[in-house]
Parts: C-alpha cells; structure tokens; sequence
C-alpha cells in the first residue's frame, strides 16, 4: 500500500524541488495559475517547450497569449468590472429598470455596471450574463515575479523599453553628477587633495571662518588677570 505523504511533508519536498530548480536554471518566471484548467497549461506547455529557456520577455508575451473566456460562475471573484453595453438582447420581453421593449424584445438603453472588480459573482448576475450569452472573464498564466541570476524583480520591469530607460537615466543623472560632485568636494576640503573648484570653496571657507577664530582671540586676550590673595601684608588679627 503506498504511503501518502503528509501535508509537513509535501511541504518539505516542494522546497527541495524549488531549490533545486534555482539552482538548475538562471531565469524563472513565477506564475500565477487561478482557474486555469490542465488542458489548457498542457497547451501553453507544449508550445514553451524548447523555447522557455529564451528571452524571459519574450516568453512572458507568449505566456500572456494563452487566455481563454469563460462565463461568470456563481461565487467566483471578478477580476475585471463587468459592464452589460447597450443593445438588443433577443430576450423575450420583461420589465426593469434598464431596460425596454423594442420589437418584441427586451433592449438596452444604457450602460449598466453589474459587477465591480473584486466582488463575487451572484446568482442573479450569473444567469443574467447567461442568458445574455455574455462571457466577461479570461483566465490564464499571469506573471507575479521575475527571477534572473539570483534577483527577483516586478514583472513590469520586461516591459521596458531602451526610450524607457533613457528617459530615467536622463531624469536621474543630474542628480547623480550634482550628489559626485558634492561628495569629491567634501573630500577635498577636508584632505589636501584639491582642484580649482574646490580651491574656490576653501577660500570661501577660510574668509568665513576667519571672523570667529579671531574673536575667540580677542576674548582671551581681554580676559582680566585673577585678583592676588597678597592683601598688602595686612592680617586679620595684626
């Protein structure tokens, strides 16, 4: 009879497993997998094999390809708000608020908001959507985390372009040459080493400092002798 491992023991063999795999393979993508079937990730995993090793930009796009639509089930949570658009319906006619009879079927007249992103599916809504032959949900494989050569970073980072990159650097730069600059003149004020800038600052600090300095001279110097114990030879008891 084979032993089922327990719950501690699952546990125990998946992060020897998730070990070995970092240990085994310098980029990884760690997926989310919410209400995606097994033939559909037997499908994204037929069409990744050979390529999953490639760029992880790439792979995350081929990923993100792999949706499918699926109706709205009593009790699931909505990941996207859910908007019934105007229009003929083709149901047989019923009176609400939103809609109205237009040629023996029930129309549309606006916009109506029937689900709100993160709340449950009702029943209601569910056979509204229905019968309205209406699927508002797509599911698949989505990125949560990147890993490469030991750093994990957002997957929004594989999103970036070279313009991207060049428009941060170009906002951040004057502040990395202005922080230098101020650290190389720190430096050289407070060492030997110098450079005509800085020769510039140590003048400037020479004459602002000099004020002070001389003042504490004048202090000492107009500082009154202590008064002599001699009282003249004179005793209290001559």
């Amino acid at each position: 009879m084979a032993v089922i491992p327990t719950k501690a023991e699952k546990k125990v063999s998946y992060d020897v497993k998730l070990c070995q795999l970092l240990e085994d393979y310098t980029q990884i993508l760690v997926v989310a997998a919410d209400n995606v079937g097994s033939n559909q990730l037997e499908n994204i995993r037929k069409d990744l094999r050979g390529d999953s090793v490639c760029n992880l930009k790439e792979v995350s796009e081929e990923v993100a390809r792999y949706k499918l639509v699926a109706p709205a089930r009593v009790g699931l949570v909505a990941p996207i708000d859910v908007v019934v658009p105007p229009g003929n319906t083709g149901l047989d006619p019923s009176q609400t608020s939103f809609f109205q009879i237009n040629k023996g079927t029930v129309e549309i007249i606006t916009p109506v908001e029937l689900i709100k992103k993160g709340d449950k599916v009702g029943s209601s809504e569910a056979v509204l959507l229905s019968k309205l032959a209406i699927r508002p949900f797509s599911y698949g494989l989505v990125v949560v985390s990147v890993y490469d050569n030991g750093s994990f970073f957002s997957p929004e980072v594989l999103d970036l372009t070279e313009d991207d990159l060049i428009d941060k650097f170009s906002v951040a730069a004057p502040h990395m040459f202005g922080n230098a600059y101020k650290n190389v003149l720190a430096v050289a004020v407070a060492t030997e080493y110098s450079f005509p800038e800085a020769d510039k600052v140590k003048e400037y600090l020479k004459v602002f400092t000099a004020p002070a300095t001389a003042s504490k001279e004048e202090e000492k110097k107009e500082e009154p002798a202590e008064e002599s114990d001699d009282d003249m030879g004179f005793s209290l008891f001559d």
